[in-house]
C-alpha cells in the first residue's frame, strides 16, 4: 500500500510536468515578440558510475584518445565541475544517468549504502536515471528505500542522521511484477527551454542473468524494444515530441577515441535500429565502453546512439535543436560528444567536501592494512583472458574452500572490479600495501562462496559457455585448473587438454570446484554450475581474499599459464 501511494505520488508528479508541457499550467516566461524558430537543449549524462566518487585508479581512471594515448579522468568533484560548465554554456540543460550509478561501489559509498553516492547526483541536479542491473544488488526494496528515504534496516542511518532519498525517479519501462503490474516508473518529462522532453528508461531485458534470483524475486523484465515503443506512443499522444531513451545495455567496441564508433554490432545496436522513430536519442550503458554512433531509425532516419565509458570517465552530451511550433527535434541541427572529465581543473568545493565527510567516516576501516603486493595486479587481460588479479582471486577463493574439498576456483572476470595498484600512496610512491578499502573495491559485492560437485563433463560444458555472448567471457581460474581452447573451432568443441592438479579431467569423474553464490545460480548465463550437487557454503569472497593477503605477505602477479590459446 505504502508503494502504491508513493508510485501514485510520482506519477502525480508527473503529471503535473506533462500538463505544463502541453501548456495547460502556465510556464510563467515572459512573452517574447518574436521568438526564435528553434530552442537549444543539451542533455548531459553519465553511465555506470558505480559509486566511484574519488577518481578511479589505474586504467580504470584513464580515457583512452584516438591515437592510443590515455588522459587520467574521473572523479566526482571533478564531474561536478565539468556539469557546471558545460550546464553554464547552454540556458536549458538536463542532468541524466544511464544507470548502475550506485553498486559494485569504492568503500566510502558502499560502506553507507551509497547514500553518499545519492547525495552527489542529488547536487549535481541529475533529473532521471534508468536503473541498471546494479541498483538491485541489494533488491527491490533496498532501491525503493534509495528513491524515497529513510534508515537501512540492518545498519541504519551511518552516514548522516537522516536519509531523505533521491530528488530524482528510477525510471524502469520494461520493469513489472510477476503480475504485470509496473514496478517503476516508466518515463519523466522534463520541461525545458519551453518544450517536453520524453525521457524513457529501459534496462537490460536479461538483467535476470546477471544478478542473483533473491534480488530480484517477484519481478519480471519485459522486451527492451516493445516497452520503449509502448512508452514513446504514449508520450506522443500526450503531445511530447521531443523524446530519448536511457537505455542501461550497450555494445562493445574495437578501440578508438571517446567519439569513434568502432563498435562490434551488439544489443544496443540492436534495441537502436528497431525502437519507434519516435524517439530521437539513445543513451546507453551496461558495457562500459566509449563510442558515439549514428544508428538508423526503422524509417531511415540518423539518430544517436551514445555511451560515455564508466565511472564518471566521461559525459555524453548531446545539444538538441528543438522546433517551438511542432516540438520536434530538429536532429540534422544537433550535435553530440563526449566529454572527457579531466583531472586539470578546479573541482567543485562542495562536492569535495561531501568526499572528503564520506572518507572521513569510512577511515578506520577502509584504511586498515590487510596486505601486501610486489607489483600491479591488474584486470588487464593476457591474450588468453587471463587477468593477474582475477588468478589471484581465484586462488584465494580456493584456499578459502580447501576445507570444503575445493580442489578447483573458479570466479566471474565481471566480479573483479579494480586494479590493485603497487604505487598506491597519495604521493605515488611504490608502497606495495592493500587495504581494506583497496580490497573493497576490488570485490565489493559480498557474494558467499560456495562448494559444489561437478564431473568433468559439466566443468567442460562450464568452460565452452565462454563463447555463448557475442564477446567471449572468459573466467578465471584457479593455478590447479589448466586447459587450452581455439576460438575457431566449432561451438561446444572449442576447450581441449582440461588438467586438474597436472592429472586430465575425467568426464565421468566428480571434482569439487568452488565458485560464488552468483555463478551457482548460473549469473553471466553460466547454467551449468546449476547443475552442480552436494552445495556446502563458503567465507564471503572479500574476506577470502583478505585471508590469502593476511597469509601471503607480498602477493606477486601469477603468470599467465593457466589457459593456452591453440590456433
Amino acid at each position: 500500500m505504502i508503494l502504491t501511494t508513493r508510485l501514485r505520488r510520482r506519477a502525480g508528479t508527473l503529471g503535473v510536468a506533462v500538463l505544463a508541457s502541453l501548456g495547460l499550467i502556465a510556464a510563467g516566461s515572459p512573452a517574447s515578440a518574436a521568438p526564435a524558430a528553434t530552442t537549444d537543449v543539451r542533455l548531459i549524462t553519465f553511465n555506470d558510475l558505480h559509486g566511484n566518487l574519488e577518481p578511479p585508479s589505474g586504467s580504470s581512471g584513464r580515457v583512452t584518445l584516438p591515437d592510443g594515448s590515455t588522459v587520467d579522468a574521473g572523479g566526482a568533484a571533478h564531474l561536478a565541475s565539468h556539469v557546471k560548465r558545460l550546464r553554464g554554456e547552454v540556458k536549458n540543460s538536463v542532468v541524466l544517468s544511464a544507470g548502475d550509478s550506485v553498486g559494485a561501489s569504492p568503500v566510502i559509498s558502499a560502506l553507507f549504502h551509497d547514500e553518499p553516492t545519492i547525495e552527489f547526483l542529488n547536487s549535481i541536479g541529475v533529473k532521471a536515471s534508468v536503473v541498471g542491473n546494479h541498483e538491485f544488488d541489494e533488491g527491490y526494496q533496498e532501491l525503493q528505500r534509495l528513491q524515497f528515504g529513510g534508515c537501512h534496516p540492518d545498519g541504519g542511518c551511518q552516514f548522516r542522521d537522516r536519509y531523505q532519498g533521491a530528488k530524482f525517479p528510477f525510471l524502469g519501462a520494461n520493469v513489472t511484477f510477476d503480475n504485470g503490474i509496473p514496478a517503476l516508473l516508466p518515463f519523466s518529462v522534463e520541461f525545458s527551454g519551453g518544450v517536453p522532453i520524453g525521457v524513457i528508461g529501459a534496462t537490460l531485458k536479461d538483467l535476470p542473468t546477471v544478478v542473483t534470483p533473491e534480488a530480484i524475486k517477484g519481478l519480471e523484465f519485459g522486451d527492451e524494444v516493445e516497452a520503449i515503443n509502448r512508452t514513446a506512443t504514449l508520450l506522443d499522444r500526450l503531445g511530447i515530441k521531443a523524446q530519448v531513451v536511457l537505455l542501461h545495455q550497450g555494445d562493445n567496441t574495437e578501440g578508438g577515441g571517446p567519439d569513434d564508433c568502432r563498435t562490434l554490432p551488439g544489443p544496443a545496436t540492436k534495441i537502436a535500429e528497431n525502437v519507434t522513430p519516435e524517439v530521437d536519442v539513445i543513451f546507453t550503458g551496461h558495457s562500459h565502453q566509449q563510442y558515439n554512433c549514428t544508428v538508423n531509425d526503422p524509417s531511415g532516419r540518423p539518430r544517436t546512439m551514445i555511451q560515455g565509458a564508466s565511472f564518471g570517465r566521461l559525459l555524453s552530451v548531446v545539444d538538441l535543436k528543438v522546433d517551438r511550433r511542432s516540438r520536434e527535434v530538429v536532429r540534422e541541427q544537433s550535435q553530440a560528444h563526449n566529454e572527457i572529465v579531466t583531472r586539470t581543473g578546479t573541482p567543485d568545493a562542495g562536492t569535495q567536501k561531501l568526499i572528503d565527510e564520506a572518507k572521513t567516516k569510512a577511515a578506520p576501516i577502509a584504511n586498515e592494512q590487510v596486505g601486501t603486493i610486489s607489483g600491479d595486479l591488474l584486470r588487464a587481460a593476457a591474450p588468453s583472458g587471463e587477468m593477474p588479479l582475477g588468478s589471484v582471486i581465484a586462488d584465494a577463493q580456493l584456499e578459502a574452500t580447501k576445507s570444503n574439498g575445493a580442489q578447483v576456483a573458479i570466479t566471474n572476470p565481471g566480479g573483479v572490479r579494480a586494479d590493485l595498484v603497487y604505487a598506491s600512496s597519495p604521493a605515488g610512491e611504490g608502497d606495495g600495501v592493500v587495504t581494506y578499502g583497496e580490497a573493497f573495491t576490488v570485490q565489493p559485492f559480498a557474494n558467499i562462496m560456495q562448494t559444489i560437485t561437478m564431473t568433468g563433463e559439466n566443468l567442460k560444458a562450464v568452460l565452452e559457455q565462454q563463447w555463448q555472448q557475442a564477446s567471449p567471457r572468459i573466467l578465471q581460474v584457479s593455478s590447479t585448473l589448466k586447459y587450452a581452447y581455439s576460438s575457431s573451432a566449432a561451438p561446444g568443441s572449442k576447450v581441449s587438454d582440461l588438467t586438474i592438479d597436472g592429472q586430465p579431467v575425467d568426464p565421468a569423474g566428480s571434482y569439487r570446484v568452488s565458485v560464488n553464490n552468483f555463478l551457482a545460480a548460473g549469473g553471466d548465463g553460466f547454467t551449468e554450475f546449476t547443475k552442480g550437487t552436494d552445495l556446502a557454503g563458503g567465507p564471503v569472497d572479500l574476506d577470502a581474499l583478505i585471508a590469502y593477503f593476511g597469509a601471503h605477505p607480498g602477493v606477486a602477479p601469477p603468470p599467465a599459464d593457466r589457459i593456452t590459446v591453440k590456433p
